[in-house]
């Protein structure tokens, strides 16, 4: 009985190890892994002095790291405003000039049109039929309290009053869509005076960025007579390398060297430029706005922040890219192990990259095409 025991214990010790290493086989990362992520290139030490392969230690590097990025200063969409032309006709007068600041409801030009006579006579003939559908429902109602006429007629005049009713709304309404101010329509309604021409009115607060229009001309509906734009804030959208993308995040602060501008990076591009192969990142700017232009190309200083990765500075030309990544060669005893980073500045005598590295690794700087020869026969990509 006792071996019986023991046997059976044994097997349930046995089953409970093979369950854990199986669970630890599978929490544990694929070996192929790190194949994936470092590519080991071997080289004896007669083979790099032939490649003519220096190293040199890395510098490490602490606090933020400015790097520049072009950019070009745009309105945001929510801020521009393109005023049209509310109706066909001859612009008489032109109010306003490019680069002009203008009120809300400021007069910006004059418009004559016989669409807006037409509009106008049309809603007199629809206040003058309400007038007299609501006089004949008075009437019709005051012969049914009476016990005059039927229900019916009363329920038809009743009818006839709401289509009336409705009818002069949408007139009203269609004044209001060629450019007739409230009070302009109330105008109209007490004096039954129409006006020929139409005072056109800036419809917020900003400046005149463009007028399409010169006095004289005639215009078609709904064309664009003027931009009016809130100035301040501002966008600067950056075009971010994919080298430096993942370094750049939402709230990063930005400033345009030499102007009191300064903001924060406020959205990221998801698609990539097909010719610049570099990303869209928007700064907001309201600081400084006002020393910015809309359409300015400007070169902006980023300040990229520590994320807990080290920050380490080589000489330029130590990094090189292949299959979408960037890649130092750090060296070891075995030869070199190409090693992906993240490049976070550049510059014509250095960059700066984020990676796991240590201030007693050496980086390769000079025989760089001989390496990247054996990463791209090892690691197609």
């Amino acid at each position: 009985m006792p071996s019986r025991i023991g046997a059976r214990h044994l097997r349930c010790v046995l089953s409970s190890l093979s369950l854990f290493w199986i669970a630890v086989a599978l929490a544990a990362p694929a070996r192929s892994e790190p194949a994936q992520t470092e590519i080991l290139i071997r080289l004896d030490e007669r083979q790099q002095r032939a490649a003519g392969i220096d190293t040199v230690a890395a510098q490490a590097e602490a606090g933020t790291t400015p790097t520049s990025l072009p950019g070009t200063v745009s309105v945001p969409p929510r801020q521009l405003r393109v005023v049209a032309a509310p109706a066909a006709g001859l612009l008489e007068a032109v109010l306003v000039a490019p680069n002009e600041p203008v009120r809300e409801g400021q007069p910006i030009a004059r418009l004559r049109s016989t669409e807006l006579l037409e509009a106008q006579r049309l809603y007199l003939q629809a206040l003058s039929a309400e007038r007299l559908a609501a006089e004949r429902l008075r009437r019709d109602e005051q012969l049914f309290r009476e016990r005059i006429i039927a229900e019916r007629r009363l329920i038809t005049t009743r009818a006839d009053h709401d289509f009336a009713r409705t009818s002069l709304q949408e007139r009203e309404q269609f004044l209001a869509l060629v450019g007739m101010s409230d009070a302009a329509i109330a105008e109209l309604k007490a004096q039954r005076r129409m006006a020929p021409a139409l005072t056109i009115t800036a419809p917020v607060e900003g400046v005149v960025l463009e007028t399409n229009v010169s006095a004289g001309e005639r215009v078609a509906p709904a064309a664009p007579l003027f931009s009016i734009a809130e100035l301040k804030p501002l966008w600067i959208t950056l075009q971010v390398p994919l080298s430096q993308a993942v370094a750049v995040e939402t709230g990063t602060r930005v400033n345009v060297p030499g102007t009191p501008a300064q903001g924060e990076v406020v959205r990221l591009g998801r698609s990539v430029d097909a010719v610049t192969q570099s990303i869209a990142a928007v700064v907001e700017v309201e600081d400084g706005a006002e020393a910015l232009r809309p359409g300015q190309v400007v070169t902006a200083s980023v300040a990229l922040r520590p994320n807990g990765t080290p920050q380490w500075r080589l000489p330029a030309g130590s990094v090189v890219r292949h299959a979408g990544r960037s890649w130092v060669f750090v060296r070891t005893q075995e030869g070199f192990r190409a090693r992906p980073v993240t490049v976070v500045a550049e510059s014509g005598s250095a960059v700066t990259i984020r990676a796991h590295l240590g201030p007693e690794d050496q980086v390769a700087t000079r025989g760089i095409l001989a390496l990247l020869a054996e990463l791209s026969n090892l690691y197609g990509g």
